[in-house]
């Protein structure tokens, strides 16, 4: 006997079966907490801070206020600043590393990766070691005199900004060097030939190919920093925070849930605001190559 293949309500059957598990995984662990932290976000609260219910608006109209107006401004200018940095050091070590040979490449790729497998804790905390007065690099500043002595370089915004480069600089080297790799090392060769100076090379022939994967690695930077809350804490001592940091010290220090939660909603709206952005700048860039 053959056996028949199902019919439309049995494939029907069959593939809500096989979605199913991860379907009740998103709504469970996705979309219920996001819908909660929505709800608490209008709630009125307590003398403790707790939710009671209730609607209101001034949590929002509370996060208006200039003192918490320009911790969204510094967060988008620390993310904006971020992405650019990433986004100038990824191209330069994706180019260098796409016009070397296979098996380099993927030597130079592994050195990438492999501190990555470290907690992102930890290495947080190398930096302070790093940092630290009595650490290297205070002693190669004196070595080279730009520095007289023990140095404090930690907290501070500079630290907490090196920080976040060091964090995120992976998440821009991959995309940049997915798009480089493909390109034909004969390519800047005969623009070369053909007069074009390095600047012009790059400018004219590789940049507009890695523009793709820049666009990623901008998307994949810029998003993230919005919401870190470690590096500041820990590099720069708290004094110039970022969302991250803002909705941990409404939910734990000031006790404030709602107002936390209303914070975590204008951080996913900036969040989705920033993909939207970025999607219709891919989709313009696809209009112009097609």
């Amino acid at each position: 006997m053959t056996a028949t293949a199902p019919g439309p309500a049995g494939r029907a059957a069959v593939t809500t079966a096989l979605l199913a598990p991860a379907g009740i995984t998103v709504i469970g662990l996705v979309l219920v907490p996001l819908v909660l932290v929505v709800r608490n976000s209008f709630a009125t609260s307590d003398a403790y801070g707790s939710v009671t219910g209730g609607f209101t608006l001034a949590h929002y109209q509370d996060l208006l206020e200039p003192i918490y107006l320009k911790v969204f401004g510094y967060s988008l200018g620390m993310a904006a600043l971020n992405t650019a940095v990433c986004l100038v050091l990824g191209y330069v070590v994706s180019y260098y590393i796409a016009s070397r040979p296979p098996q380099r490449q993927m030597l130079l790729l592994l050195l990438i990766i492999v501190p990555f497998w470290t907690d992102f804790l930890v290495r947080t905390f190398a930096w302070i070691n790093l940092l630290s007065p009595s650490g290297p690099v205070n002693s190669l500043t004196d070595a080279i005199g730009l520095t007289d002595g023990p140095t404090q370089w930690i907290p501070s915004q500079g630290a907490s900004f090196i920080g976040l480069v060091y964090a995120f600089l992976p998440t821009a080297i991959f995309p940049i060097y997915a798009a480089l790799r493909g390109v034909d090392s004969s390519l800047g060769e005969a623009a070369r030939d053909l007069g074009c100076g390095w600047w012009r090379v790059h400018g004219r022939v590789l940049l507009p190919i890695a523009r793709p994967g820049m666009l990623a690695a901008a998307l994949l930077t810029f998003i993230p920093t919005l919401g870190v809350f470690v590096i500041p804490v820990l590099l720069g001592g708290g004094r110039d925070q970022l969302v991250g940091n803002l909705i941990v010290t409404l939910y734990t220090e000031f006790r404030n849930q709602p107002m936390g939660a209303a914070a975590s909603v204008i951080l996913l709206v900036l969040m989705v605001a920033s993909t939207a952005a970025f999607g219709l700048a891919a989709r313009r860039l696809r209009r112009k190559t097609a």
